[in-house]
């Protein structure tokens, strides 16, 4: 379809131009046999001439004129509410296939290249009034078993395509034919007739995006299942079967527990063994304060405290080599996830970073609706990683349970991160860190349980747990190869996801 300088302009008057005759057009491809068939013709108008593209109703009635005069200046005589499809009096009501194109011309043409066998029928006024044009005839061309479009090639008219598929026909009647030129006219001005027709027969049915069959995915299907990345407890990755991209997970835990030094040390073990930068957003703690932590677990040194028996060197060495790895949020107290959602997605385009840390949901959550502010921000955290294809950790508050509280060793549950059922649902896997620090007995009090709270990926490792114990002259977590918990109170863990949503 040759693109229009200005959209006809309409005059309501039946006082049209007269017809003149079939003629052919020699330069579009257009011969007289197809200009009779199709009452395509020259006249004029104002003494200017002029070319008829005349529309009729199924009585032969002349009903609207489109006027081209040369220069491609379009305009129109006729009613509107009688405008309808172009070519729709040619054919029964009813049958095999028909096709749909943009334009006049187009129309005209793959009526000429299949012999005028086949019914076909364009859009009276351009891409842009297409959906409205094949929805005030949807009745019409339901009647037909297959319905094609073979719209222009262009961004209008495949955007025109996309609109035309949303209004409403019978699911799998709608087919869309490709062609390797601009419109159906250039076709056959090249002379490529069988590709035209091949296109036809070939038109794919529409499927709405998002919808995939066996053999759209097979490709991927086939692909050998691997382990996803490691963590950096082994014990965790076995149970896990690592971490794999385009998937979110949620650590939950008391004040003091122990969550930051574990995202610390998976940062460090992220950088050094996996050779993988990292984005670190963590809205209540300073870059240089996280940056002093993942140097300290390289180091095996606390260099966030002063008194630690480091030195500035360790230090300096440390931190030199997370240069270039580790990017930070610094922006201290801005919180609103729409900034920080930008923030992720330029850490993952521009920077090319697959492991993103917040710390912590909460945080950003709207003290006036937290629940549904959380419900929202977890739907577009994992649909961020699912885009991008990168891992986003997070962290929860955690509301006060009944009974002991967490920073006593009371079990950590779904249902206590707050904004819970969003969490639950959109995490991959969900992660409790329990600690009972002001326990009498020293290494009860240094030892951390890791609880695995939620497990889509098999389900078997909900309700795992891994001991955690703390290294005070590294800095350092630790897997406990003993149990003190059975050892020295004759406690034993309860392994059952007992609170575990339905998700």
């Amino acid at each position: 379809m040759e693109t229009q300088t200005e959209a006809p302009s309409e005059q309501r008057t039946t006082d049209f131009v007269a017809l003149g005759e079939p003629s052919d057009w020699q330069s579009r491809g257009i011969n007289l046999e197809s200009a009779q068939k199709w009452g395509f013709t020259r006249s004029t108008l104002n003494g200017d001439p002029v070319r008829l593209f005349n529309y009729r109703n199924a009585a032969q009635q002349l009903v609207w004129q489109k006027i081209r005069f040369a220069g491609k200046d379009f305009r129109s005589k006729g009613l509107k509410e009688d405008m309808c499809l172009y070519g729709m009096w040619l054919w029964r009501d009813g049958g095999k296939k028909i096709v749909i194109t943009e334009g006049e011309l187009d129309a005209i043409s793959v009526s000429q290249m299949q012999g005028h066998k086949w019914p076909v029928v364009s859009i009276p006024n351009g891409c842009d009034g297409a959906a409205r044009a094949l929805k005030k005839n949807l009745a019409w061309l339901e009647n037909y078993e297959e319905i094609i479009l073979m719209f222009d090639q262009d961004d209008a008219g495949q955007k025109a395509t996309a609109e035309c598929c949303q209004i409403g026909f019978t699911p799998g009647k709608l087919k869309v034919a490709t062609l390797p030129l601009k419109d159906a006219n250039a076709m056959l001005m090249e002379g490529r007739i069988k590709e035209t027709i091949d296109a036809i027969w070939g038109a794919k049915v529409y499927r709405p995006d998002g919808i995939v069959g066996v053999s759209d995915i097979m490709g991927d299907l086939m692909k050998p299942v691997e382990w996803g990345l490691k963590w950096c407890i082994e014990e965790l990755t076995q149970h896990t079967y690592g971490r794999r991209m385009g998937e979110v997970y949620g650590f939950g835990a008391g004040t003091g527990i122990g969550k930051t030094d574990f995202l610390m040390q998976q940062i460090a073990f992220d950088i050094t063994d996996l050779q993988m930068n990292v984005g670190a957003i963590f809205l209540e703690q300073k870059p240089v304060e996280t940056a002093k932590r993942v140097a300290g677990k390289l180091a095996g040194r606390m260099f966030h405290v002063p008194d630690a028996g480091w030195t500035e060197e360790e230090l300096v060495r440390a931190a030199t080599e997370l240069d270039g790895k580790l990017f930070f949020y610094d922006n201290f107290g801005q919180t609103d996830w729409d900034i920080v959602k930008g923030h992720v997605r330029y850490m993952a385009v521009t920077l090319g970073l697959k492991l993103i840390y917040i710390d912590h949901l909460t945080a950003m959550a709207d003290t006036g609706d937290e629940r549904g502010s959380l419900e929202q921000i977890m739907k577009e955290m994992a649909g961020l990683a699912n885009e991008l294809g990168i891992i986003i950790h997070f962290v929860s508050h955690l509301t006060t349970p009944d009974g002991k509280p967490h920073e006593e060793g009371g079990r950590v549950m779904i249902r206590h991160f707050k904004g819970s059922r969003a969490i639950g649902f959109w995490s991959f896997f969900m992660f409790g860190l329990e600690r009972d620090q002001q326990n009498e007995d020293p290494i009860i009090a240094t030892t951390t349980v890791f609880r695995i709270l939620k497990d889509r990926y098999t389900g078997r490792s909900t309700g795992k747990t891994i001991n955690l114990g703390f290294d005070a002259e590294t800095g350092r977590l630790f897997v406990r190869e003993d149990d003190p918990f059975a050892e020295k109170t004759g406690f034993v863990d309860e392994t059952a996801a007992d609170d575990s949503l339905p998700f």
